[in-house]
């Protein structure tokens, strides 16, 4: 794996780190990252996405937490046997949290009340629920 594999939209408002993490998450998921795999160094993986080291040592913080991968001094890091149901929620929770928090900071930063945001989240969680969620949906 090498960090053009990974995409940054730098202007969706999810964090970088968020970025990473899911993308590694999708990797696993898909088979294109396997246990034994090796990731880039920090170091190497900030260089070519040109950002922040602290920010891609978080996101390896954050794998390291969920059981994901495993930093070995000297050698590099590597993707280690799939984690329990529970870890992957770990980071699923997390990412979610994140990401919710932002939506609501921007809501209210436009100037929307909560029971209109909250309305308007329940019906696309039911029409989401009844397969009819669309992303380029307008709610009135």
């Amino acid at each position: 794996m090498k960090p053009q594999d990974f995409k940054l939209d730098f202007r969706s408002g999810i964090p970088i780190y968020v970025q990473l993490v899911e993308q590694v998450l999708t990797y696993l998921s898909s088979g294109n990252l396997k246990p034994g795999d090796q990731l880039p160094t920090v170091r190497q993986m900030a260089s070519e996405l040109r950002v922040n080291f602290n920010t891609v040592a978080r996101a390896y913080r954050m794998l390291d937490e969920a059981g994901l991968i495993s930093t070995q001094q000297g050698r590099g890091t590597y993707i280690v046997e799939p984690p329990g149901a529970e870890k992957s929620d770990y980071l699923m929770r997390d990412a979610l949290e994140i990401q919710v928090k932002r939506f609501l900071n921007l809501m209210q930063r436009q100037g929307f009340r909560p029971d209109n945001v909250k309305d308007s989240v329940e019906k696309n969680i039911a029409a989401w629920l009844g397969g009819t969620l669309q992303a380029d949906e307008t709610n009135d």
